[in-house]
């Protein structure tokens, strides 16, 4: 598998929003896109939550969200009916022992359907499964992120490229 890395510049939360809402789209017509595996790096306030938020919303969760710091998990349903689809947001940011993973029986959500965002995985050291993409931010300055987006998995290689002829073609 070649590695295939998209970075790109966001301006403001904005392009945040423009982007995790081309990534709901995206994630849907994907072949399996609903069941992807995507983490999320970065140091604290680089944007994690609020792309995640954005994407929430975009994929179309209705209702509050709120960030998992402190439940470590939340789940939400985006659409309704047959196009429902379930979507669980981690941050294993309080985690002091991978081992914590396994003893919360996470194992057995990873072993299930629907979209995976994970906040803070180096913190689970290893017990992750492969990610499909890894979406790294870096603080720039107070409004702009550094974003550097590659693939973990073939499918998430395969996404990737869609991404990236989709892009230079909006370009």
């Amino acid at each position: 598998m070649t590695d295939s890395v998209w970075t790109t510049l966001w301006a403001d939360e904005s392009a945040t929003q423009a982007f995790a809402t081309q990534l709901a789209s995206a994630l849907q017509k994907w072949p399996g896109g609903r069941d992807a595996r995507i983490e999320l790096r970065g140091n604290l306030g680089a944007g994690k939550t609020t792309l995640v938020r954005h994407l929430l919303r975009a994929a179309g969760v209705l209702g509050r969200i709120k960030s998992p710091t402190y439940a470590v998990v939340e789940p939400h349903q985006a659409g309704a009916g047959e196009d429902a689809w379930p979507i669980w947001h981690f941050d294993f940011y309080r985690f002091n022992d991978p081992q914590e993973w396994e003893d919360a029986g996470f194992r057995d959500i990873f072993a299930g359907p629907g979209l995976k965002l994970m906040e803070w995985p180096d913190k689970v050291g290893g017990q992750l499964p492969a990610p499909d993409w890894l979406i790294a931010m870096e603080v720039v300055d107070a409004d702009q992120r550094q974003v550097r987006v590659g693939a973990g998995t073939s499918r998430g290689h395969i996404w990737l490229q869609s991404w990236l002829e989709g892009w230079a073609h909006a370009a």
